[in-house]
């Protein structure tokens, strides 16, 4: 565990002087301003908020982790011609570009909040989102390290990544609606529910908008949607799935990783 924590401890001072995420922060920070200062009513600004979170966080997530893992080659190689544990450097380095990027979007959407939110009344969907933001990160820094570590061409890698932030963030909806249209005859409820947990943008999404009661919005499977996903069990399921999300790329990544000939 101390060497995880000397090679964090260093990833961590690195990320943070980087520019993007000081970008990044003061993103959140201007869209956080923007939409609790002239908007009237808070939940509205917090579904904005949402579609910007599930959009935004996943693509620079990504991005972010691939490139972070590409340009630190170099670093890792000579961390590796060093007797070291090839599992702790790869966990430090996980960790190291997750948690800044997770605190930059959590300082960033915080400030905002407490300034100009109604602290009092909106504390609960403030934490909700704040939680999915934080773990989406989680989940696509785990998925962008497994494609640096198994692609070496940093192009072809980056590609890979942005076009499974399509797949997930776009055309996933897409091929949902078309399995509906398709297979509208048939009852589709628990296929829709396990269509939602396939994929970790839908699933922070309907978890976030099952707070705000609006299932009559959602059409076809929203009465679902609520009875599942609003329950007490529901909402553990759903972050487990959440959870299950950053574990199984991570393990892959890692497993990788150890064997990987640099």
């Amino acid at each position: 565990m101390k060497l995880v924590k000397k090679i964090l401890l260093y990833e961590i001072h690195n990320t943070i002087r980087s520019k993007w995420v000081i970008l990044y922060t003061f993103f959140f920070f201007l869209v956080g301003y923007g939409l609790f200062t002239f908007s009237g009513d808070v939940n509205k600004a917090y579904i904005s908020l949402l579609n910007i979170i599930i959009i935004v966080i996943p693509l620079v997530s990504i991005i972010f982790g691939s490139i972070y893992f590409y340009n630190s080659r170099e670093f890792i190689e000579m961390m590796l011609s060093q007797p070291i544990d090839r599992k702790s450097l790869f966990f430090g380095i996980y960790l190291g570009t997750a948690i800044p990027l997770s605190a930059g979007f959590a300082l960033g959407f915080s400030i905002p909040f407490l300034l100009f939110g109604k602290v009092g009344e909106q504390i609960d969907g403030f934490i909700l989102l704040l939680f999915i933001g934080v773990l989406l990160t989680f989940i696509f820094i785990a998925i962008s390290f497994l494609i640096s570590v198994k692609q070496d061409d940093k192009s072809k890698g980056l590609g890979l990544a942005i076009l499974i932030w399509l797949i997930l963030a776009i055309v996933y909806d897409g091929i949902v609606l078309i399995i509906i249209y398709s297979f509208q005859d048939y009852p589709l409820e628990n296929a829709m529910i396990i269509l939602s947990s396939l994929n970790p943008i839908d699933l922070g999404r309907i978890l976030f908008l099952m707070k705000f009661d609006i299932a009559a919005l959602m059409g076809y499977t929203g009465a679902v949607f609520q009875r599942f996903f609003g329950s007490s069990s529901g909402v553990i399921i759903s972050f487990v799935c959440l959870f299950i999300w950053i574990i199984v790329p991570f393990f892959f990544s890692s497993r990788f990783f150890r064997k990987k000939d640099f």
